[in-house]
């Protein structure tokens, strides 16, 4: 998308968002956030559930374990939300980790940094490109609010293999999980 489409798509966006309006109320920034929030909360759950000494488990020998699925996730989001601009500092995820503590925490620091960086935005900043990194090979040049989405599907995505992980090893995932 050009920048010139992006800036009326982004005009055209913000015509519909008139203060005192009904649909004022509704935020892209806080829906984002809102989800992501949400999204770390869930991925916390479904790393947490896995015992130490399946941290090094693969469904099958190409399959990254469960632990390099969760650093996958960390490295993912702040590569992303890195696109952003925010003035956070990024955490520095060590792909290499093999403990679960270092795993955990680093999975943790993602989201928090991606919760600082979406902090910083506003609506309209929302709809301004986002920054051009080597990873637009996977969506291309975007608006910050498509990047956002872009890894929170990413994020779903490798929570639904990390639920097979966990199936397989005789685990229901929390979210499974009857009370």
């Amino acid at each position: 998308m050009t920048n010139v489409r992006v800036a009326c798509l982004a005009g055209l966006l913000l015509s519909f968002i008139a203060p005192g309006d009904a649909v004022a109320q509704a935020s892209i920034r806080d829906g984002a956030l809102q989800d992501w929030i949400a999204l770390k909360d869930t991925m916390l759950k479904i790393a947490d559930a896995m015992p130490e000494d399946k941290f090094a488990y693969r469904a099958t020998p190409a399959e990254r374990t469960w632990g390099e699925q969760i650093l996958h996730v960390a490295e993912a989001n702040v590569n992303q939300i890195g696109r952003l601009g925010p003035k956070a500092t990024p955490p520095v995820i060590n792909m290499k980790a093999t403990s679960r503590t270092e795993i955990l925490a680093a999975l943790a620091d993602s989201f928090d940094y991606g919760t600082a960086a979406l902090t910083e935005q506003t609506d309209r900043t929302m709809l301004e490109a986002a920054a051009s990194t080597r990873f637009d090979r996977f969506m291309g040049p975007s608006v910050k609010a498509r990047v956002v989405y872009f890894v929170i599907g990413h994020t779903w995505d490798i929570y639904g293999q990390m639920v097979v992980y966990l199936r397989l090893n005789g685990i229901t995932p929390p979210a499974s999980q009857r009370f």
